[in-house]
């Protein structure tokens, strides 16, 4: 946490009211989310219970399983899910566009669909569907097989699958947490556990929420949560003295008691339904910042790319990854969380305060402009830059800063070094222009910034770079299970430690 984070928390906290801890939007988002709102029973994971799910905020499809225990009702909860979801989940798949790379040309979906879950264990619940249900055998694929899943499951788990995958890429968008988002732009005074339940959290942003004397644990008469969580967990007293009962009378087949099972569970997921549209529309607020365009283009290529996996009846994602796919999607997340915070630090002057108070950049004045050029036969220019800061960066000898270059002269970046053996009075920084000066003898116009120009430098590179290259899977290393296939059989036993990649079988395959 930043100290900015720090200080915004403890005004919120002096206050009662949520403070800004961003001034641009990071996220991007959908003109027509899907918002998905699930619930599941208590003592079994992934029992679900009930959801409400659609992009209309006014009309949400219900959907609930009135007895958790019974699987045929747990199967056509997941087959209504899938009918609901799909739709949606696939139409963007055939509006592309079309780019040039090289002597190839490849497809881009124009847009991507989004969908929004109201926290953290939402996408987990996301990602434990996809899993549960990829694999599943259909009647058409096995008229043996006991339970047979609808038609459509497993395409809805490899897409599930897949926006799981995605969310836990940096800064992506296609699966996003309600209370993840609001947390990135406004600080409350609560604790972080408490960010998490998403009522609580918007009793600090809505003028007309809840105080913080209420909280998210106030009852009513009955006992019972003024603000349920669908987190996606029930409240224990709403299982022990309303659900439990209730579906009692269900199973006992009593008049009524499915249809009081239904009100149940809605009225356990309504508010919740309702506090993810006030989030969004709070988020609207906030102008969208430059980086999350970049950031929403690298979601669409990794839904169509998902798209074409699935249109060439590739078989779904295996449970577990070989060593090389694994490392190589642990480098990309690395990367991809290094490109985020430096672009919300570009994007956001509330993020680059953070960055600046961390000894990670500075800003000031510009002083002095000294011009020098390199020796040799082709004189390069490599003027030298004071600026007047007050800020403490953790700067070393020829240490690389870098900038982003004024838009009205073409943008991109520049790069610089610390002078040690410049002007040291108090407050200046003296660096050397390295790059983004054009190629003649003479910088370019607006590469260089002129006495009296407000810069802010930066420790950290704009654009992050990659992690050395991994071999191909049949070069796997003994120590990450050896080669799969044959060779790991002449393997000492110590040495095969690794799982292989599970086998295909045939209900990989749709």
């Amino acid at each position: 946490m930043s100290l900015i984070t720090t200080l915004a928390r403890m005004e919120a906290a002096e206050t009662g009211r949520a403070q800004p801890a961003a001034t641009v939007r990071h996220r991007w988002l959908a003109e027509r989310p899907m918002v998905f709102v699930p619930l599941t029973t208590a003592g079994e994971a992934g029992a679900p219970l009930g959801a409400l799910v659609g992009t209309d905020r006014a009309h949400p499809l219900l959907l609930t399983v009135r007895q958790p225990r019974d699987r045929d009702l747990r199967f056509a909860f997941l087959g209504d899910l899938a009918d609901a979801m799909l739709p949606h989940l696939e139409s963007a798949q055939d509006d592309v566009e079309t780019e040039q790379r090289g002597d190839e040309v490849t497809e881009l979906c124009t847009d991507a669909p989004q969908l929004l879950v109201p926290n953290g264990p939402g996408v987990d619940f996301v990602r434990l569907l996809g899993r549960s249900t990829r694999f599943r055998r259909t009647a058409e694929e096995d008229p043996e097989t006991p339970f047979p899943a609808p038609a459509r499951l497993p395409l809805l788990g490899r897409w599930l699958t897949h926006y799981g995958e995605r969310a836990r890429v940096p800064g992506s968008a296609l699966l996003l947490p309600m209370t993840e988002l609001l947390v990135r732009h406004w600080a409350t005074g609560q604790s972080q556990v408490e960010d998490q339940h998403l009522g609580a959290l918007l009793g600090w942003l809505l003028p007309e929420g809840r105080t913080r004397r209420e909280g998210p644990e106030a009852r009513d008469g009955a006992g019972q949560l003024l603000l349920p969580p669908a987190g996606p967990a029930t409240d224990p007293a709403f299982d022990n003295r309303l659900l439990a009962p209730a579906v009692e009378r269900y199973d006992a087949g009593l008049p009524g008691a499915a249809e009081r099972l239904d009100e149940l569970i809605a009225s356990q997921l309504r508010p919740t339904w309702d506090l993810m549209w006030q989030g969004l529309d709070l988020l609207r607020t906030l102008p969208a910042g430059g980086g999350v365009a970049d950031r929403w283009r690298r979601d669409r290529f990794s839904y169509t790319h998902h798209r074409d996996r699935v249109r060439a009846g590739e078989p779904p994602q295996p449970r577990h990854d070989d060593a090389v796919t694994a490392a190589a999607k642990l480098a990309s997340r690395e990367q991809a969380q290094a490109r985020l915070e430096a672009q919300e630090a570009l994007d956001d002057p509330l993020a680059m305060a953070g960055r600046r108070l961390a000894g990670e950049a500075f800003a000031g004045e510009v002083v002095e402009v000294v011009p020098e050029w390199t020796e040799g036969g082709r004189p390069r220019p490599r003027p030298l830059v004071t600026v007047r800061t007050g800020d403490h960066p953790h700067l070393s000898e020829r240490g690389k800063v870098h900038r982003a270059l004024p838009e009205e002269y073409g943008g991109g970046k520049q790069s610089a070094e610390y002078v040690l053996d410049g002007p040291h009075r108090e407050g200046l920084v003296t660096v050397r222009l390295l790059t983004g000066m054009g190629r003649g003898k003479e910088p370019a116009a607006g590469s260089v910034p002129e006495p009296g120009d407000r810069v802010c430098w930066t420790l950290f590179e704009h654009t992050p770079r990659g992690g050395p290259g991994l071999p191909d899977p049949e070069d796997t290393p003994w120590t990450h299970g050896g080669p799969p296939g044959g060779a790991a059989d002449a393997l000492p036993v110590a040495a095969v430690t690794a799982p292989p990649p599970d086998a295909e079988t045939a209900e990989d395959f749709l």
